[in-house]
């Protein structure tokens, strides 16, 4: 698992501008969803995890899929003083917005990360699979 997530880590500084105000935020949740995907997953018995980066004007979206979980799905747990189950309060706090989405038996667990203006006027702010400002770049990796 730890292989998994500094992998996971790694690729997304290696995409993100150094100083960018967001970078930090960004790698938490991505080693946050990652590390939920290997754990939660039969990504964590044997598969694999994907993360991908979008980035558009003004936006970045960070996706990380996993291998199926039985049709259990990401949510939120109550908070307790347990030490775990706060992955994605974790998330929630360091994303503009983030969610799910079902993608077979995969979960792709996305966050968006805002910045500046959205000077193209684009309401889908470069997201959309036909987009021309999409830059995306993605990193698969298993601890087989």
């Amino acid at each position: 698992m730890r292989r998994s997530v500094s992998h996971a880590r790694t690729f997304l500084r290696d995409m993100m501008p150094q100083a960018h105000p967001l970078l930090d935020d960004l790698v938490t949740v991505g080693s946050e969803t990652v590390s939920n995907a290997i754990t939660h997953t039969d990504s964590g018995d044997g598969g694999r995890v994907t993360v991908s980066l979008l980035a558009g004007r003004g936006v970045y979206r960070l996706e990380v899929s996993d291998d199926g979980a039985g049709g259990r799905r990401p949510h939120l747990k109550a908070e307790t003083l347990a030490e775990g189950g706060r992955g994605l309060r974790v998330v929630e706090a360091l994303a503009e917005s983030w969610g799910f989405r079902v993608d077979g038996p995969r979960t792709v667990v996305w966050a968006e990360f805002r910045w500046g203006e959205n000077p193209s006027g684009n309401p889908d702010r470069g997201l959309s699979r036909a987009s021309k400002t999409l830059v995306a770049a993605a990193f698969e990796g298993g601890d087989r």
